[in-house]
């Protein structure tokens, strides 16, 4: 197996992770960039992106990357990666239908001397209990003689443009020591800050649920901890800046846990480990700590609002983004809408408003719209709830002028300092 003029690319899936992985590979290798979504297929063509990880200029670097949304066009690849998503459903349970449907796209193509390589999250096994039975009884190809399989855990942080595909280590594995080397080796022609070929695919698998189910964990107690000092009047901020004079302190902030990472990926380790017979405790009390700061922080802002004598039954509360992060247009399992939820429960009246999001797709996603622009329209709490560069500009004065004289301003990342706001998590 070696990398030459001959191997040509199949990226599936060019969301958040599959466009920029196609986009490099596409510079170097005959890439095909394969998508479900016809509307997605033709916006690149034009070079817009709307997840704006990649821009234009950048598609147009890409010399050799075809955008295709027909997959017979698919059978002219040798190596295959699948960058779906793999979300959870209401059960809280892995939801691997977008995984299986593309590994039986594939299977439909699959020839003798083809790799596949899976980049989507799983749980330790999933590749090798679920995707490889499927592709060796479609194609009828022998395994580790015919083609082989592949783990390479997507790294991807949406809207960094300071840590991009090319400048994180990319962790790599294979089904045999020949496909493990031809794997490293490819993704070390396009990630220049190198790579890490783990032993197997199980432990490629593992590490990528559990670097997200440590950061979980962590911020859980940074959020559990932000309770505890609130009922004793305590800045949780200035307690975590004093702590951090320490040199092995680990710095993380209360917060809502969203996005299709780590709000996720902790389910999809528990999902194995129970179905082992094994329960997790600490995992699980993190991610209910977790799910919970949305009613959290609506409760706080409540209590807030009645101890300031603001009627709660119709009040109108404004909030600063939608996003699961800041700066970037990814809503995937954002927290904010449960606390918009949460407030609505209340009987309050919401209002959203977030430039990076596409009021189409909020309508879509949520049933929610957005507002046009920002006005002063005396509201009586103002929550900024995602740290988007745009809001930090604007500055918690003007925010706080949006609204009436006694327009609290809950400022729930941390985005400006404690005497600029009234509440803090």
């Amino acid at each position: 197996m070696i990398i030459n003029e001959k191997t040509k690319i199949a990226v599936i899936g060019l969301g958040y992770v599959g466009l920029p992985l196609a986009v490099e590979f596409g510079k170097k290798y005959t890439t095909f960039g394969y998508d479900i979504s016809p509307k997605r297929i033709e916006d690149l063509k034009t070079g817009k992106d709307i997840t704006k990880e990649v821009s234009s200029s950048e598609i147009g670097e890409a010399l050799n990357l075809k955008f295709v949304s027909q997959v017979e066009e698919l059978a002219l690849a040798n190596v295959y990666i699948v960058t779906v998503p793999t979300p959870i459903n209401e059960n809280k349970q892995p939801n691997l239908d977008p995984l299986i449907s593309a590994t039986h796209t594939i299977s439909r193509y699959l020839n003798k001397g083809d790799t596949v390589i899976y980049e989507s999250t799983v749980y330790p096994g999933a590749t090798e209990e679920i995707c490889l039975p499927i592709l060796k009884k479609n194609s009828g190809l022998k395994f580790n003689v015919d083609f082989f399989v592949g783990y390479s855990p997507e790294r991807i942080n949406p809207g960094d443009k300071n840590k991009r595909l090319v400048d994180i280590q990319k962790v790599t594995s294979g089904s045999t020591a020949e496909s493990a080397t031809f794997i490293d080796e490819l993704y070390k022609s396009i990630v220049q800050a190198g790579t890490y070929k783990a032993s197997s695919i199980k432990v490629a698998e593992a590490a990528k649920v559990i670097e997200n189910t440590q950061r979980d964990v962590n911020i859980a107690l940074i959020n559990e901890l932000s309770m505890i000092f609130n009922e004793m009047n305590i800045d949780t901020e200035e307690v975590l800046v004093a702590a951090e004079t320490k040199w092995n302190f680990l710095s993380f902030r209360p917060g809502l846990v969203g996005g299709h990472c780590i709000g996720v990926d902790p389910y999809y380790l528990t999902h194995k480990s129970q179905e082992l017979g094994y329960h997790p405790e600490i995992i699980l009390a993190g991610r209910k700590i977790n799910d919970g700061m949305a009613v959290y922080s609506a409760s706080k802002l409540i209590k807030e609002m009645l101890r300031n004598s603001t009627p709660v039954q119709g009040a109108k509360i404004l909030v600063l983004g939608l996003t699961f992060k800041e700066n970037c247009p990814d809503v995937r399992n954002t927290k904010i809408i449960d606390l918009i939820r949460e407030l609505e429960d209340y009987g309050a009246k919401v209002s959203c408003y977030d430039p990076w999001v596409d009021p189409n797709i909020a309508m879509q996603e949520f049933d929610l719209p957005l507002l046009e622009q920002l006005e002063s329209r005396d509201y009586d709490a103002t929550i900024v709830a995602v740290s988007h560069q745009e809001f930090l500009d604007l500055g918690a004065a003007k925010i706080k002028a949006l609204g009436s004289s006694r327009n609290i301003v809950f400022d729930l990342k941390y985005s400006f300092a404690k005497d600029e706001s009234d509440l803090r998590l």
